[in-house]
């Protein structure tokens, strides 16, 4: 692409769609669209990856077809991270100060690099670490602590985090279709960048992004994120349960659910049916929009059940000033909004991903489908590149610079397969180093 510096690439790897899409950050730090294309996702379940060889190659598709198109050759893509695995944790951190000297840039570094070096179980990785606010001499909520005069110096972060086979297992992907991956981004807080207005966020606010294979939920307050989570249930366990309660095929269960489908029983019509023709030798079959319609319910109930728990489990229940932005393929789905707001009392808007891009835009960014999509390129523009890398047994997130640019029809040449960097160092030191920690002062919640 990266011909030009200012053009930035990303691929949503998702559970029924891979979305490959192509910006560009314009002088005034705005995002213009240059081209968005997806096609169905293979070989991914529940956000994560089981198949590597099905899923490389509907990546290659979505890719071949975006360069086609923009007469472009990509070389490194940010790319979105989400699944069953993804946990959120929240740590407190110190350091003390040098009595008579201000607090500087580099104690903040330090308080956010010790993140990073919290024990985690076996096979999990720290993918994000995010500053809440800091505690400078007891005085809390301190946004920037920068300057300031102070003996000990704390700080809350909230950290996400996933696992290292996940990981491995999209690095190798993105690097078997020849590119470099640059960042791995949490979904929930992509979609946020796209659909969350600043407002929202300091009035306190919920993203509940509904895709194929997950619900993704992130919850914000004071302008800051408090919780993360997905849950392991979207808009294909709704398909099933159509499937399954109707006796017809999976397409079409999913079509009943697009064309007819709403989420609440009471709502639909009795005297309406719909006539599903049968199989090869066997009778159509009628089915009333009510029964279609209470199938739905049920499932999106035990969703929206998981939902209300994640928000209670933040803290910020009774925080959550601008209620619910819903958005995603699921959110799509007729009558969501009503029952959404009787089982959680909160009111709820559609999250659309339009507001923050800049010129003409394509169809499918008017969409909620594409919230992650277009939010990967939006937080793509607010870090700078970075390789997933392994130095540790447990493995951490080093930042390092690519400045990689090929013309616009050059032939992309593959990467050399790196080998992977495992450092185990000594065991017994790094076990010390372990036991440590355990004493450090902090203040963990799942």
């Amino acid at each position: 692409m990266n011909q030009e510096p200012n053009i930035i690439a990303a691929i949503d790897i998702g559970t029924t769609k891979i979305v490959a899409i192509v910006g560009r950050k314009t002088e005034d730090g705005k995002l213009r669209l240059l081209g968005m294309e997806q096609v169905p996702s293979i070989g991914v379940k529940r956000g994560v990856v089981l198949n590597i060889d099905e899923t490389v190659a509907s990546i290659k598709q979505a890719v071949s077809k975006i360069e086609e198109k923009l007469d472009i050759t990509l070389t490194d893509v940010y790319v979105g991270i989400a699944g069953q695995h993804i946990k959120s944790l929240r740590n407190r951190g110190y350091r003390f100060i040098e009595t008579g000297l201000e607090i500087n840039q580099k104690d903040v570094d330090q308080l956010f690099d010790d993140n990073y070096k919290i024990p985690v179980e076996a096979g999990e990785k720290i993918m994000h670490v995010i500053p809440q606010d800091y505690i400078v001499d007891n005085e809390m909520g301190v946004k920037n602590p920068v300057g300031m005069s102070g003996r000990r110096l704390e700080g809350n972060f909230h950290i996400v985090l996933g696992r290292i086979a996940s990981v491995k297992n999209i690095e190798k992907c993105i690097h078997r279709v020849a590119l470099q991956l640059n960042d791995l981004i949490l979904e929930p807080l992509a979609s946020s960048k796209s659909v969350l207005t600043e407002e929202e966020k300091e009035a306190g606010v919920v993203l509940v992004d509904i895709g194929g294979g997950t619900t993704d939920v992130a919850v914000f307050y004071d302008g800051i994120i408090h919780h993360t989570a997905v849950i392991p249930f979207g808009g294909n366990v709704v398909t099933s349960d159509i499937k399954e309660g109707c006796s017809v095929l999976y397409k079409q269960a999913e079509s009943l659910k697009i064309q007819f489908g709403s989420a609440m029983g009471d709502l639909a019509r009795e005297d309406m049916v719909v006539t599903i023709p049968g199989m090869s030798g066997w009778e159509p079959k009628e089915i009333s929009f009510k029964s279609l319609a209470y199938i739905i319910q049920a499932r999106m109930e035990e969703i929206i059940d998981y939902v209300n728990f994640q928000i209670e489990s933040s803290g910020c229940y009774d925080k959550v000033g601008a209620g619910i932005v819903l958005t995603g393929g699921g959110a799509l789905l007729k009558d969501l909004p009503q029952l959404i707001k009787f089982r959680t009392g909160l009111d709820v808007r559609m999250g659309l991903p339009d507001r923050f891009i800049v010129g003409d835009l394509p169809e499918m960014a008017h969409l909620p489908n594409y919230s992650t999509s277009i939010g990967l390129v939006l937080s793509a523009m607010e870090r700078p590149k970075r390789k997933i890398i392994e130095p540790e047994l447990f493995g951490e997130v080093e930042p390092t610079s690519q400045d990689q640019k090929v013309k616009g029809n050059a032939r992309r040449e593959r990467p050399k397969k790196e080998k992977a960097n495992y450092m185990t160092g000594n065991l017994f030191s790094g076990l010390q180093r372990k036991i440590e920690t355990i004493f450090d002062e902090k203040d963990v919640e799942m």
